[in-house]
């Protein structure tokens, strides 16, 4: 019994220094009045990845837009409750502010078309300011390694982005995004128009980026969650049914509905 107890008080304590680089606390965002996630109240711990699942139409992408503030720009939107960045209110951050520290990478791969690779990656490095050339080809070279491209491209910088495959060209927006120095990355299915060898080094990328990023990833794929995520969060309808650990979710969820949609029932 005094083991059971020293374990227990071992848990709330390990709890307690957790640190969670994104909370939500009673985040509604509708449209035009039509509720799409309703208080939804989530902990999203750093350095580590998030799989966020659900049926078509539960809620899924508009919590990942909500973190980017990207409903700001929706008409017919209203976001209430509160958002949590590193402690502190979304609100009191400025837009350009979010945006770099709050990275998003979209399902369908966007590079620039008019740009070559190089330019691709440095884009929103540039767009304000002037480096010296030896800093961005730095940039450039650490961001393509992070995102698994380096080797592939390193002879190819000044070739149009449009002339890489849809897998490279996704894995160049993750180095895109990685430019600005966020310290959190989105990911809204970035797989899901990619073949399975592509899919295959975007996870690769995943599992090496959650060392220095906290990642979320939404993905309609339950094997994808199952294999790239530490922490699986399951909506429907708009509602945060439940949150856990991945291993949790996929083999004891604590929920029916969760069970159900686990193990193909529906969905």
């Amino acid at each position: 019994m005094q083991e059971l107890l020293t374990e227990n008080r071992a848990e709330v304590i390990n709890e307690e220094n957790i640190k969670f680089d994104i909370l939500t606390n009673n985040l509604t965002v509708s449209f035009f009045g039509n509720e799409a996630i309703s208080d939804v109240n989530v902990k999203i711990r750093s350095k580590s990845i998030t799989a966020i699942i659900g049926p078509s139409g539960c809620g899924k992408s508009t919590l990942l837009r909500s973190i980017n503030l990207m409903h700001d720009l929706t008409p017919g939107a209203k976001v209430t409750g509160k958002i949590t960045i590193h402690g502190k209110d979304i609100s009191e951050y400025d837009m350009t502010h979010v945006r770099r520290k709050v990275g998003m990478v979209f399902q369908k791969p966007n590079p620039f078309p008019t740009m070559s690779v190089y330019d691709n990656v440095v884009s929103g490095l540039t767009l304000n300011r002037k480096y010296k050339k030896s800093y961005l080809d730095e940039i450039v070279e650490i961001c393509l390694e992070h995102a698994g491209l380096w080797e592939e491209v390193k002879d190819r910088l000044k070739i149009s982005s449009m002339a890489l495959s849809g897998g490279q060209q996704q894995r160049l927006c993750i180095a895109r995004t990685l430019a600005v120095g966020p310290e959190i990355i989105l990911l809204d299915e970035p797989t899901s128009a990619l073949d399975p060898i592509s899919t295959s080094k975007i996870e690769e990328t995943l599992q090496l980026l959650k060392k220095d990023y906290t990642i979320v990833i939404v993905t309609h794929n339950m094997q994808q969650a199952a294999r790239t995520s530490d922490f699986t969060a399951y909506f429907f309808l708009g509602k945060l049914i439940e949150h856990g650990k991945t291993r949790n979710i996929f083999t004891s969820p604590k929920e029916k509905l969760t069970e159900d949609y686990v193990t193909g029932r529906f969905g």
